[in-house]
């Protein structure tokens, strides 16, 4: 064979390749851009996998719940509803999220992703949760779909996760409690500024703010005259916190004013001084 006949059969084959895979990007061109009532079940939950991994999640959830009206009683129907949830829920389209959530938890309570469903739902509300300065209402609502999880699937993966979540979303609303009581005690309402400190103490004594809470407490109580319940939360604060630079500022702030640290008196703050430390459950 000549050159020249050899490079025009090489030619030849070149080309014929370039063809072949033109008609074949062109084939999965227009597969990928079918319309869903000519594709199966599996074709359509493929598509809506694809176009999250592609970023396209609020396309997805539309092709996702294209499976319910088409195939409404096939197993990809099931599957489809919850990845439709988790579609919202990256698109940050909560409202939705949790409505899909909720109607695989109402369609298929037993099987084996209703826990994520339940977990979905609830971080529909958590993943709203916003600075502490906001109303708190979606925290609580937040507190309670994490404990539905915790309580109803205590075995799951989800159940842990939601264990942190709850931890995280707890200390938030003490937070926004120490925030307003603050807020009281810089304008010197004392009264208001003790009864969000006490909430604290009595409600959210977990939390990372306890310890804040009792010191300011010992100076609301001092600034109102309050003696005794003024040395009793110092005295509690010095039993749980004493390393701390609040029980240091409890501390400095007593023994100016000629007083110890020292559970006094019969008041509130004396019960949780002998029913927690003392162990008097009275």
């Amino acid at each position: 064979m000549s050159a020249s006949r050899e490079n025009k059969s090489r030619w030849v084959i070149r080309v014929g390749a370039a063809i072949s895979f033109a008609i074949l990007a062109g084939c999965g061109a227009e597969q990928s851009g079918q319309p869903l009532d000519d594709l199966s079940a599996q074709a359509i939950f493929e598509r809506g996998e694809r176009q999250i991994e592609q970023g396209n999640p609020d396309d997805a959830a539309f092709t996702f719940g294209e499976i319910e009206r088409l195939y409404p009683y096939s197993e990809f129907a099931q599957r489809a509803l919850i990845m439709q949830a988790f579609a919202y829920h990256r698109d940050e389209d909560y409202p939705n999220s949790r409505a899909s959530a909720q109607r695989y938890l109402d369609f298929y309570p037993a099987e084996e992703d209703a826990a994520y469903a339940a977990y979905l739902l609830a971080l529909s509300y958590y993943d709203q949760i916003d600075e502490v300065g906001r109303d708190q209402g979606l925290t609580f609502q937040a507190l309670q779909s994490l404990r539905r999880v915790i309580e109803q699937y205590p075995d799951s993966e989800y159940a842990r996760a939601s264990v942190l979540k709850f931890d995280l979303a707890f200390d938030h609303l003490a937070a926004k409690e120490m925030e307003i009581g603050r807020y009281y005690l810089k304008r010197g309402n004392f009264v208001a500024a003790a009864n969000r400190f006490r909430t604290v103490v009595e409600d959210f004594q977990t939390t990372t703010h306890t310890a804040e809470a009792l010191h300011r407490l010992v100076e609301c109580y001092l600034s109102l005259g309050l003696v005794e319940e003024a040395q009793t939360a110092g005295a509690i604060l010095g039993y749980n916190y004493q390393s701390s630079e609040w029980y240091e500022s409890s501390f400095a702030l007593l023994t100016g004013a000629g007083l110890s640290a020292d559970a006094a008196g019969d008041n509130w703050l004396a019960s949780i001084y002998r029913q927690v430390l003392r162990g008097e459950w009275l």
